[in-house]
């Protein structure tokens, strides 16, 4: 009869058990944090576009490729428009980053510092490219489920 004692004993903690699970919810996975989305928008001046380009490639672009190596930027796209517009509505390059997070989107500085080391130079050519620039906006942008209520 031991046997039957040992099973009586299990059925009796068995509520205690289940008591005890449901007191305490299975933990929830951590979802992992949201990318900090930016958009940059550059209207450059007519007939610019091509030197406005090569200079944003030589450093923009450089930094957000060392950005994207060291994990900082998830990824990066790059547009230009498909069809013509207004004046007053147009744009000429939109650029949309993925930063892992909030903190990531400040870092670009020292990598400027550390890949051109002729910070003369650097200025010089982003004060041409800022020259060439009529219209520019950094806009944090977020994306929404579009099945969602509007938050």
């Amino acid at each position: 009869m031991p046997t039957m004692s040992r099973a009586i004993r299990k059925l009796a903690i068995l509520p205690l058990g289940l008591l005890l699970l449901g007191a305490f919810p299975p933990a929830t996975r951590a979802q992992p944090p949201s990318p900090y989305i930016v958009e940059w928008v550059y209207k450059v001046k007519f007939g610019h576009t091509d030197e406005f380009w090569k200079i944003f490639q030589k450093y923009q672009i450089a930094v957000l490729n060392k950005e994207k190596e060291n994990g900082s930027v998830l990824r990066y796209e790059v547009f230009r428009p498909g069809l013509h517009t207004s004046e007053d509505r147009r744009w000429d390059f939109r650029i949309i980053i993925y930063y892992k997070d909030v903190a990531s989107s400040s870092g670009g500085g020292a990598l400027e510092k550390q890949l051109f080391p002729d910070q003369a130079t650097l200025k010089r050519e982003e004060t041409r490219r800022w020259d060439l620039t009529e219209v520019h906006w950094d806009l944090p942008i977020r994306q929404i489920d579009p099945n969602a209520s509007v938050e």
